[in-house]
């Protein structure tokens, strides 16, 4: 049998427990929260006040903060690309009766609210220019991306693994942060985004579970893969108004790096916290091409930590369109 059948006979076997897995790490629309939870009323005769509030305690917030919030904003806007992207994986197919098609647009219902509250969030507080953040949200879905999993859909589950913790720990740490700056609203706001992020995390993680119960060798390979290419973030594309695709995603990153949002070592920290997850160290069963991967993956935190130890991260912030200069 071929690599491409197994996969899809696999994806066909995991596919008879996806309601499951949609009642265990999805909530109906009706219980989960809304954009509108967290901000301003606006049939309420308090709107123009709590407006007033939010943009007065914003007005603080210092420039890296508002880079990488806005960053992150404008990830979580390209879902267009993330959903088509999946939609497109061995084993997904657009018709309704196919439990995987059911769980990525359930996946990108949940998913969407959260671009959609923190761009209410940056209109209101009036900290950011919104038409350069709109015009970078649609260059980055003109643009797509290339996360380097083809229709595999064993390093695509990797890949959605590693980028949930990653885009919990990113959103967790804002939420942190605007606490200590006094933002409360903010905080709730992005606390909340987190916990998505963390259960469907848990969801994607689980996916990869269930296979390495089934097919642990091609499981252990797809990993090897994905951690030896190098997790890309999904923003990698990102890029300003009258500019091409060059370093603005690299300049975000250090803005992230600087007031310690998402760092070098929390890469090597997810990739471990994978590792134990998976409990590769035990899995058995393996082909001896799935055992050197096993080896190369179970030294690799390691060494990544190492080399994270040696990046030094510019001090200067760069100037984004997102947010004006007389901000700084």
């Amino acid at each position: 049998m071929s690599i491409t059948n197994m996969r899809l006979e696999v994806m066909q076997f995991l596919e008879k427990n996806v309601d499951t897995f949609v009642d265990n790490y999805l909530i109906p629309v009706e219980t989960i929260w809304q954009p509108t939870d967290f901000l301003p009323n606006s049939q309420s005769e308090n709107f123009y006040e709590e407006v007033r509030e939010l943009r007065e305690i914003a007005k603080d917030l210092p420039y890296d903060f508002w880079v990488t919030l806005v960053g992150d904003t404008i990830t979580e806007e390209a879902l267009p690309t993330y959903e088509s992207w999946l939609m497109d994986v061995e084993g997904v197919d657009q018709v309704e009766a196919n439990g995987w098609s059911k769980w990525i647009r359930q996946w990108t219902g949940e998913e969407n609210r959260h671009g959609d509250l923190l761009n209410k969030y940056l209109y209101l507080s009036g900290r950011v220019n919104m038409r350069e953040v709109e015009m970078t949200t649609q260059h980055l879905i003109n643009d797509g991306f290339d996360i380097g999993t083809g229709r595999d859909p064993y390093k695509n589950f990797v890949y959605t693994s590693f980028q949930e913790l990653a885009t919990y720990v990113s959103h967790n740490r804002v939420a942190q942060l605007a606490k200590s700056y006094g933002d409360n609203k903010l905080s709730k706001i992005c606390k909340m985004i987190a916990g998505d992020e963390m259960r469907h995390h848990h969801a994607y993680s689980e996916f990869v579970n269930r296979i390495f119960q089934v097919d642990p060798s091609e499981m252990m390979l797809a990993f090897q893969y994905m951690m030896k290419q190098k997790i890309v973030m999904p923003a990698q594309f990102l890029r300003e108004s009258g500019e091409k695709i060059s370093s603005a995603f690299e300049h975000f990153s250090d803005s992230a790096q600087r007031i310690g949002v998402y760092t070098a070592n929390d890469y090597v920290e997810i990739m471990q916290k994978l590792i134990d997850k998976w409990e590769i160290d035990k899995i058995s069963n393996l082909t001896d091409d799935a055992e050197k991967a096993r080896d190369y993956l179970m030294k690799l935190p390691s060494r990544m930590a190492k080399i994270s130890e040696r990046l030094i991260i510019p001090q200067e912030s760069q100037v984004f369109k997102w947010v004006e200069p007389a901000r700084i």
